[in-house]
């Protein structure tokens, strides 16, 4: 029993109560069609998990059943009964990727079958490894010798399995002989299986849904990496539709809080039936994002036929969602049987994934079984080239590495990035997250451009330092361009550079601070330069610039238009004059030298401040020029604020 209560890191503003629950665990049965795991479950239970009508009639499970019981330490476990049948492997697949430990059943009187074998791969695949193998039926053996015989061929098919040590328990569920023994062991592997983690980033797995008379929308499924409570809004994906918990149960038991691990009802407000899918997922809302493409580590079964190449159609399933996809295999032309490889997933629909998700691949026609593995990265940016080496050292890093390795290669390539995002993508909780932090930061390879999160919904820009090479490089390129084509001007406009770099605004102006404090740019205004570029005059056009600013000189207030510079000095030149603050154009047609400039707006300035107001005239008359100097003097005052208009006159602004 747990008695606190914390803050959920994926939302701050969100409460979790964790007080006052008991853990709970799911076990999944698994076997060959009619070997009796549907009778066992009913005789350990009292519950028949056969629902459907078509069930009985057949006496077949068809589709998945649950019951739940308590162990002798008061624990209570729930149970989904899957069907045997190959016809129904689908099924089967919808209630078995969220169990901690298995019921696995062999029928003694007939020993290992079809599905006994594709069953057990299953659960390989899965590495579902906390598991009891109940050899059922012992009241029909008969023949001497027949039950070591059989118990002896499923300890040589559990050998190279995960469950290489699963305990054998003989059992029958018509006389109850070896029930008490079989509940004994049940109780031992979940002691031994790990506690479900609660990222507070909660999972419904849906497999079922239906309608109850005067309560509406009910979703049934195994809950993962989180808690979810009565009154939360809740969402559901691939869909984004959003409603309401207006109930919660387990066991038939109404709760105010259903914890990870647990087999869950929930009572949906706000959605239709017909809106819900098994294969769909609720969830809080923007905890997740669906994927349409995924990085995994696959492994082919040995016992398949053929091996796997490029571009095959194939079936996921992924928890209780099963999508067509198509296999794009990375780093090689096949893979043969046995062997483990990288495949790029493109699937027809999407799917809600996180890092370390278990999953199966099935051949659709005919069905069969052909391998699984762990999911990589669930959401890759982009196709990978298929024979690039940096992903997969990149894919290795994800699936074996510490949480810096994974938020290090998650973020990749990508940019400066959200750091909510980014710890999503690497399927990373907040304690992880600061591990990774900090573990990246010892060894300079993560940059926080905007300073550090303060939990885990932060959205501050982070990257990693060979994004920030990148950047470097196409700084680089772009700026010494630029500088060669524009040799006198200062530098490429903000709004160009940013444009050819091809960022968001955000991103653009944190990458700009960074650049500058790294000392790769430097910042002149509305324009960027590299930090070392000069401009460097010729002698030739040193010398026009000399014997134009003499003119300047010699008539200060009555100076050369426009026009007469740029044929003077030439237009590259006279932008630069402009640009480094030797002239001052305030008109289309008149410009003066910069000193000037500031030497007639403080003598406006002050006459101004003596006498109230100021005419075209007086400026004309007080410069000793002509109307056209004067008005284009104070028209561009006006422009920038330095007088106000009224009339024939100009005053200082109020």
């Amino acid at each position: 029993m747990v008695t606190a209560y914390k803050i959920c890191p994926f939302n701050t503003k969100r409460i979790i109560k964790t007080a006052e629950f008991t853990e709970m665990r799911v076990i999944g049965t698994a076997g060959h069609v009619d070997h009796g795991k549907s009778k066992l479950v009913e005789a350990l239970t009292g519950i028949d998990p056969d629902r459907l009508k078509e069930e009985k009639e057949r006496q077949m499970t068809i589709d998945l059943g649950f019951a739940w019981m308590k162990l002798p330490s008061s624990e209570e476990v729930g149970i989904v009964d899957v069907p045997g049948h190959r016809d129904f492997i689908e099924n089967m697949l919808a209630g078995i990727g969220g169990i901690d430990a298995a019921l696995f059943v062999v029928a003694a009187d007939e020993g290992v079958m079809p599905q006994t074998r594709e069953h057990l791969a299953i659960l390989d695949l899965l590495e579902v490894d906390q598991a009891v193998v109940a050899l059922t039926k012992i009241d029909l053996v008969e023949e001497e010798g027949w039950l070591e015989l059989v118990q002896g061929e499923v300890e040589g098919l559990l050998r190279s399995t995960h469950l290489s040590n699963t305990q054998i328990v003989p059992v029958s569920s018509r006389t109850g002989e070896g029930l008490d023994k079989l509940v004994t062991a049940l109780s031992e592997v979940l002691r031994e299986a790990p506690v479900r983690m609660d990222r507070a980033r909660p999972r419904l797995l849906i497999d079922r849904v239906f309608t109850i008379a005067g309560f509406g929308t009910v979703v049934t499924g195994t809950l993962i990496d989180g808690s979810l409570n009565v009154g939360e809004d809740i969402e559901i994906l691939p869909s984004g539709l959003k409603g309401r918990i207006r109930g919660l149960q387990t066991h038939k038991t109404k709760i105010e809080q259903a914890v990870p691990g647990s087999r869950v009802a929930a009572n949906i407000s706000g959605i239709e039936v017909r809106d819900i899918e098994r294969g769909d997922v609720a969830v809080l809302p923007g905890s997740y994002k669906t994927t349409r493409l995924i990085d995994v580590h696959f492994h082919l079964l040995p016992d398949t036929v053929h091996p796997l190449k490029h571009d095959l159609q194939v079936k996921l399933y992924l928890g209780a969602a099963q999508r067509m996809a198509r296999i794009r295999l990375l780093g090689r032309e096949r893979l043969n049987p046995g062997e483990d490889g990288w495949l790029q997933l493109v699937l027809d629909k999407p799917v809600v994934a996180t890092r370390e998700d278990r999953f199966i691949l099935r051949r659709p026609s005919p069905g069969l079984t052909i391998g699984g593995g762990r999911i990589a990265n669930p959401h890759p940016i982009r196709y990978h080239r298929r024979k690039d080496t940096k992903t997969l050292k990149g894919l290795e890093k994800l699936i074996a590495g510490t949480p810096g390795d994974v938020l290090l290669q998650s973020i990749s390539r990508t940019g400066p990035v959200p750091f909510n995002q980014a710890i999503e993508w690497a399927g990373l909780n907040w304690e992880e997250a600061l591990h990774a932090i900090e573990e990246l930061q010892s060894i300079d390879e993560l940059i926080l451009l905007e300073g550090m999160p303060q939990g885990p919904d932060s959205e501050v820009l982070v990257m990693d330092r060979g994004t920030w090479q990148s950047i470097c490089k196409k700084f680089a390129r772009t700026l010494e361009t630029y500088h060669e084509l524009h040799p006198l001007r200062s530098g490429i406009p903000r709004e160009e550079l940013k444009s050819r770099l091809q960022f968001d605004s955000r991103s653009f102006n944190a990458v700009l601070r960074f650049a500058e404090q790294e000392g790769v740019i430097s910042e002149d205004g509305p324009r960027i330069r590299s930090s070392d570029h000069r401009i460097i005059l010729s002698e030739k056009q040193q010398e026009s610039v000399d014997s134009l600013m003499r003119r300047f000189q010699e008539s200060p207030f009555s100076t050369p238009s426009v026009k007469e510079c740029v044929d003077w000095v030439g237009s590259d030149v006279y932008a630069y004059l402009l640009e480094s603050g030797e002239l001052k154009q305030v008109s289309a047609d008149v410009v003066f030298s910069q000193s000037t400039f500031e030497r007639m707006v403080a003598t406006v300035r002050q006459t101004l401040e003596e006498e109230g107001t100021i005419t075209v005239a007086q400026v004309r008359d007080r410069f000793e020029t002509s109307r056209k100097y004067a008005l284009a003097l104070m028209e561009h005052l006006d422009d920038i604020g330095v007088t106000v208009r009224e009339g024939d006159s100009r005053r200082l602004p109020k």
